[in-house]
């Protein structure tokens, strides 16, 4: 059998308005992305295979790990939620969630209004879902170690295959997972299953409880 290992990005700039200006790391999610980066180094294995998407955010990351990804591929990049912001607020008068208490209402919202295409962002839901499947079903093979470095959409997508999730279920799941978590799959011929969600091992210690982020 195989193993897919997904990482979700170190903390990028949770002050964004645009996607331009939220795509790159703070000094914490540097700091978050050393820190896992030293803990894999010590716990795991060395992979067969390291893919990444193309944003800045997954590239600093993958580089603070000190893993030099074999591949950047589009596909493993996130859903373009500034753009599913405008669409929501532009067709269903749904105002941009100004706190964290907000963002917990509005994506679930917005996943169910993308899913049913009355939004559209930058691209269909179907076409997220599908870029994704299709380049973590080429990577992920039984018998291969792979470590792919994306985001938390991507994840809570591959959740959402690997667990049967409507899409509800897929955004609760998306929300509390951390910057610079840790997802694991085993990946079998007649499936993927879930190994571990949300794993931050590398933050566990009381003094590092404050780099346990979720924006």
């Amino acid at each position: 059998m195989g193993e897919l290992y997904l990482v979700r990005h170190g903390q990028a700039n949770p002050g964004a308005k645009t996607e331009e200006d939220y795509d790159r790391l703070s000094d914490l999610g540097h700091a978050q992305a050393a820190l896992l980066g030293t803990w894999m180094r010590d716990h795991e294995a060395p992979f067969d295979l390291t893919l990444a998407g193309t944003l800045r955010r997954h590239r600093e990351t993958a580089e603070g790990m000190g893993y030099t990804p074999d591949t950047f591929d589009e596909r493993l990049n996130e859903m373009e939620y500034f753009a599913l912001v405008r669409d929501m607020e532009a067709f269903h008068n749904v105002a941009p969630p100004a706190s964290p208490e907000d963002f917990a209402t509005h994506m679930p919202q917005t996943l169910a209004a993308w899913e049913q295409a009355t939004i559209n962002g930058s691209e269909p839901f179907a076409t997220f879902e599908t870029r994704i499947h299709s380049a973590l079903s080429e990577a992920a093979k039984p018998g291969k170690r792979v470590l792919c470095v994306t985001s938390g959409g991507v994840i809570s997508m591959v959740m959402r295959g690997a667990l049967g999730l409507s899409t509800d279920q897929m955004a609760h799941v998306l929300l509390p997972i951390y910057n610079s978590s840790l997802h694991k799959f085993r990946i079998r011929p007649d499936g993927t299953f879930l190994m571990a969600f949300n794993a931050v091992p590398h933050l566990d210690p009381p003094h590092l409880a404050d780099h346990r982020t979720h924006l």
